[in-house]
């Protein structure tokens, strides 16, 4: 996932979709925060963190410490604007 445009395409649309899932409401309140939960706390973090393994800044191993807003923070030009 070196390519920004992958990267992007893999990072919003399915924050896209769970919107989406909120305005038609065809499932329950509790589903949507779930899936709400499950974006922000797995799916992103594991995102961010392969592509910083792939782009050789951190190692696989420390994948799971991109769960925390400052590590986000702290390789942000690497994970948007580079």
């Amino acid at each position: 996932m070196k390519n920004i445009f992958i990267y992007y395409l893999m990072s919003f649309i399915p924050f896209g979709l769970v919107i989406w899932l909120v305005k038609t409401k065809p499932m329950d309140s509790w589903t949507i925060i779930g899936l709400i939960l499950f974006y922000s706390f797995v799916y992103r973090p594991y995102i961010d963190g392969k592509r910083l393994v792939e782009k050789n800044i951190i190692q696989k191993k420390d994948i799971w410490k991109m769960i925390f807003p400052w590590k986000t923070r702290e390789f942000f030009n690497e994970l948007y604007l580079k």
